[in-house]
């Protein structure tokens, strides 16, 4: 078990018009200027936006490979260790936060990765 960062970056770039930015410690993925996931490579970790309740849901069963990491307008962000978590629950992870963020139009035109 366990995602390489490489593996976690070619999932993020299979998804339609996401836009890195390259900051100090991290890098951040949007969507149209609207964020969706974080990743640290330091720590090898990814902040990916959620739903409130999948946020309390994943933290609960599993505090080992997700945490916290704050809560806005609505949606609760989570950390995810990628060391913890395999390829396939990551891909619907990083979809999910993508179609969080994304306009309805492009989501419709992009209903799975």
């Amino acid at each position: 078990m366990g995602v390489p960062s490489g593996k976690f970056m070619r999932m993020v770039d299979r998804l339609a018009e996401v836009e890195r930015a390259e900051a100090r410690d991290y890098t951040s993925f949007s969507v149209r200027g609207k964020r969706f996931g974080y990743y640290w490579p330091r720590t090898e970790t990814v902040g990916l936006k959620q739903t409130l309740s999948e946020q309390i849901a994943l933290v609960t069963e599993r505090p080992d490979v997700f945490e916290v990491q704050f809560t806005a307008g609505g949606f609760g962000w989570v950390v995810v260790h990628l060391r913890g978590i395999d390829a396939d629950e990551l891909k619907e992870l990083v979809y999910e936060a993508w179609r969080l963020s994304a306009p309805e139009p492009l989501v419709e035109e992009h209903p799975t990765p």
